[in-house]
């Protein structure tokens, strides 16, 4: 299907505020220089390389992570990860031109912190927050963790700045920066699956934010149940209109949540939507 007419109007929708990017670890591609894994099966390798695990299970990420969790504590977990993600990718054209976009909502869907350094590069001013989820082993009964543009915490995380007209970047499976909070293991995916469809891990500024909205998945896959639930979730209550970037060919699955969820599909590589979607926005941050 040929989609790059949408391209222009997408652009206008996300200067109006209309539109939500939702970012997957493919964006990492936009970028020059990535010393962070870009894949669950990319990170499985770099954690399994450094602990030994079953061996049946060392390109599953959530199932090693928990293993390690399980006989090497949680707080090897978080020292892999701190170490797997310590470097941040300069971020790319693309990164920056949504950054300086006038949406009040970024969603970000992998651990790396580039989108971070975009927006501190494209708003110096700051008026950003970054919501990160939480694992329950790590912060019982607190779902999220709100920081301010320099990382510092937020003394009210539950209130989730929903009365505030602050943007906000929401890492829902946490990041490296500020705090190292991570969704990684089978039990951190547990604990919110089990409350995600009453939405209750979901800050109440995102759920006000998304509604009537559109969103726009930018370096995404669907083909694991994982990304499909998130995606599904955050969607809720959204609107009827949205769409995806996926230059390969939709597996079944995918297919079927595209349809379902009313997602036009825009059959391009990243890197060419990533220019044309940075040129039709070029006028208006430029004004």
């Amino acid at each position: 299907m040929n989609t790059t007419p949408a391209i222009p109007e997408i652009a206008r929708l996300l200067e109006a505020g209309s539109v939500i990017p939702y970012l997957g670890p493919d964006m990492l591609g936009l970028c020059g220089n990535v010393q962070v894994p870009a894949t669950p099966l990319a990170l499985a390798e770099i954690m399994t390389a450094k602990v030994s695990v079953p061996h049946k299970i060392r390109k599953r990420l959530t199932q090693a992570a928990q293993f390690i969790e399980n006989f090497k504590h949680r707080k090897t977990v978080v020292h892999l990860m701190n170490e797997a993600f310590a470097s941040a990718p300069a971020p790319s054209a693309l990164h920056l031109a949504l950054a300086a976009c006038h949406t009040g909502l970024w969603v970000d869907t992998w651990y790396d912190d580039t989108f971070m350094h975009a927006l501190r590069l494209a708003r110096p001013q700051g008026g950003w927050v970054q919501v990160q989820g939480l694992s329950q082993s790590e912060h019982f009964g607190q779902w999220t963790q709100t920081y301010d543009a320099a990382g510092q915490a937020l003394p009210d995380p539950a209130a989730n700045l929903a009365d505030s007209p602050a943007a906000m970047l929401y890492k829902p499976i946490g990041a490296h920066s500020p705090a190292g909070n991570y969704l990684v293991s089978d039990s951190d995916y547990v604990e919110v699956l089990t409350e995600i469809d009453i939405q209750t891990p979901i800050p109440s500024a995102v759920q006000a934010w998304r509604s009537g909205r559109s969103f726009l998945f930018l370096g995404c896959r669907f083909d694991d149940q994982l990304t499909r639930s998130f995606a599904r979730q955050i969607m809720k209550r959204s609107s009827a209109q949205h769409w995806a970037v996926l230059p390969d060919e939709p597996t079944r699955m995918e297919a079927r949540f595209l349809q379902e969820q009313n997602i036009t599909r825009i059959a391009m590589p990243l890197a060419g939507f990533a220019d044309a979607l940075v040129s039709a926005l070029q006028p208006a941050l430029a004004a």
